[in-house]
């Protein structure tokens, strides 16, 4: 009798977390949200919705809605939550990014480029100087033009290359893939880029899931890395 009462209280549980879930969904719609992924948030009667629009949080029955970073205070400061979710959302696609490993790695950072942007260019001609200060650097694409553009085309070549490394190597010197792939793989990565904020390129992200706007030289990175 426990056991089948205990069951019981789990499936009702369930179940109401489900209709609240779905509650939400509905409601985020209506404001234009396509892609929701409902999960638990550490504040009581708020639950957490990750969107095609980034972030947000939201109450039980979806009838408020709370934009902007999460911060919880621990003893070394204020750490972002929302930040944090994201960063694990860049972890899933570790698998698609194209990686300049250091030899001596102590730090990596993942940063959203584009073939057409001049600091991004600057950042990859400087790669050995941060890869010799132990700065692991992982590429995600980001079209600054959008999807539908030709650069978009020429990033998904790139990435689907056999050889991906030696692929955008050669489109930063100028040498841009003949074969254009419609945008299936960039489209998860500037999606991403979206929800994180990403407005421009290079942007990158620390490994504590802070995001950096901008070029940032080799020496001038390894100072912010070291003082996280």
């Amino acid at each position: 009798m426990k056991k089948s009462a205990l069951a019981l209280l789990l499936a009702m549980t369930t179940t109401a977390a489900l209709a609240d879930d779905a509650q939400i969904t509905s409601e985020l719609k209506k404001l234009g949200v396509n892609e929701i992924q409902i999960t638990s948030s550490p504040l009581a009667g708020i639950k957490t919705a990750v969107t095609d629009k980034g972030i947000v949080y939201v109450s039980e029955d979806g009838k408020y809605v709370l934009y902007g970073n999460l911060y919880q205070i621990t003893d070394k400061g204020a750490v972002n939550m929302s930040n944090k979710l994201l960063f694990e959302q860049v972890e899933k696609l570790s698998n698609q990014m194209i990686v300049y490993p250091a030899k001596n790695e102590k730090y990596v950072v993942t940063v959203f480029m584009d073939i057409t942007c001049h600091y991004c260019h600057l950042l990859h001609e400087q790669m050995k100087d941060y890869n010799d200060l132990g700065i692991t650097v992982r590429y995600l694409a980001f079209p600054r033009e959008g999807l539908g553009g030709q650069v978009a085309q020429q990033m998904e070549s790139i990435w689907v290359a056999k050889d991906p490394v030696f692929a955008l190597n050669e489109a930063e010197k100028g040498n841009l893939p003949k074969e254009l792939h419609a945008p299936q793989m960039v489209t998860k990565h500037y999606q991403l880029g979206l929800q994180y904020g990403v407005n421009g390129t290079p942007s990158i992200i620390l490994p504590n899931g802070e995001l950096l706007g901008g070029y940032v030289p080799p020496k001038e990175l390894l100072k912010v890395l070291q003082s996280l």
